[in-house]
Parts: structure tokens; sequence; C-alpha cells
């Protein structure tokens, strides 16, 4: 399924406290490509930065310095308000804790997004309820998220990712908080998204077992990413 690059990054560079005594880097110069279609992680440890390269992948922040174009946009020259709508339409977010808004059903929190990109109702309500039966929760779409288990306050989340239709998924430690056999129906139904739907995924984890089965591993460390961790030359790619 793999074809156009999606995402591509040149010499991506983030720091914080800029132009202060305390000025930090914590990417220096990231290049990254992935196509449309393909299955990839980055796996890293904790503070090894791969929840601020996530957050520039998903426009949630800007870079410092380096070109970033994603599905043809260059992001740089975007103003903050086409980047909001670029984040709601072409980025479905899944993240760690779910997220949900809690005094809200689950067809309503799966109907959000498309609210926010001024979808009617009858074909917001429509597409939730497919949504739903898609990640099999079409049972629970009146309950409240205290009312689910993790692993169906997930499913939501992976239904409400989905709900504009993007043509990327981000996944956050997507089974962090879920026992292992949770865990395997999440990322069950990530595969079949990617092989039946043909979404590009990108899972970040520290989780080696769940990388191993995505097309294919970048590994961070220190800011930098790695394809193969055994062969640290040259940094990027």
């Amino acid at each position: 399924m793999e074809g156009k690059t999606i995402i591509e990054m040149h010499g991506i560079i983030k720091a914080f406290y800029i132009g202060t005594p305390n000025q930090l880097e914590i990417l220096h110069g990231i290049n990254l490509t992935v196509k449309e279609g393909e299955f990839v992680s980055i796996v890293g440890a904790s503070g090894s930065g791969k929840s601020t390269l996530m957050n520039i992948i998903g426009v949630l922040d800007r870079p410092t310095a380096g070109n970033y174009i994603l599905d043809g946009i260059q992001i740089n020259s975007v103003g903050d308000k086409k980047l909001s709508e670029i984040r709601n339409k072409k980025i479905g977010f899944v993240f760690q804790n779910f997220n949900l808004i809690s005094r809200t059903s689950a067809i309503k929190n799966i109907e959000l997004p498309m609210l926010y990109a001024g979808i009617p109702k009858q074909k917001r309500t429509q597409r939730a309820k497919e949504l739903l039966e898609l990640v099999e929760m079409q049972d629970r779409a009146s309950h409240m998220p205290n009312e689910l288990s993790g692993g169906q306050k997930q499913r939501v989340a992976i239904a409400r990712a989905m709900a504009n239709d993007p043509a990327i998924i981000l996944a956050d430690e997507p089974t962090g908080a879920l026992d292992s056999h949770t865990g395997r129906l999440v990322m069950d139904i990530f595969h079949r998204l990617n092989k039946e739907q043909g979404k590009t995924i990108v899972l970040i984890t520290h989780n080696h077992e769940l990388a191993a089965e995505t097309d294919r591993i970048i590994t961070m460390k220190d800011g930098m990413t790695y394809e193969n961790p055994d062969e640290k030359g040259g940094g990027g790619q």
C-alpha cells in the first residue's frame, strides 16, 4: 500500500528557553520520512525526545529549526489557524491515558472532531455509529467513560481518532495503561486499520515487542533518530 511520502522531516531541531542560559536542545537535527500506508514505530527510553518529536509530527508544536512537510504541506509556512485545521483533518491522535471527555457518552466523544470540522449532525452520528462498530463497541454507545474498562476506553479513543478519516494515526504509548491481553486487542485494531484502510500509523512506544510488529523501527536516543540501533552512524537516517 505504500505510496508517496506523507511525513518528511529535514534537520528538525527543537530547543526550549531560547536565548537564556538555560537553553535546552531536545531534538538535534532529525531526518525522518514515512510513506503513505506504512506502520512505523518510534522507540526510545523516557527522555529520549520521542514525545517532543511526536508533538512536532502531530503539529501540536513547531520546530525551532528545520523543515517539515506533512502530506505535501510546508508546515513551517502555515499559520496557527490553518495548523489546527490540518491537525483536526489529517491526524488522528491516540494517547496512553485515552483523553476522553468524562461527562460525555462514547458516541458523543467520537463525534467531537467532526463537530469541530463542521460536519452536520446526522452525518456525524452515522459516522460515529459506523466507527463504534469498527472497534466492536456499538453496544456501549451511550456509556460514559467512567462506565468503560481501560480497553473499552482505548477502543473509543481509536474510533474518535478515525472520525475525520485522517491520513495519519499517531499513537502515543496506546497500550501503556492496559494489561497485555487488552493491549493485544488494541494492537490488532491498529493492524486492521493499516491493512484494510491503508492508514499510515506512527506508534510511539518504549515496548520493543510491540515495535517488532511494525514495518519499520526508528530508535530514538538523546534527541537523535537511528534506523538501526546497532549502526549509530551519522544520526538521522
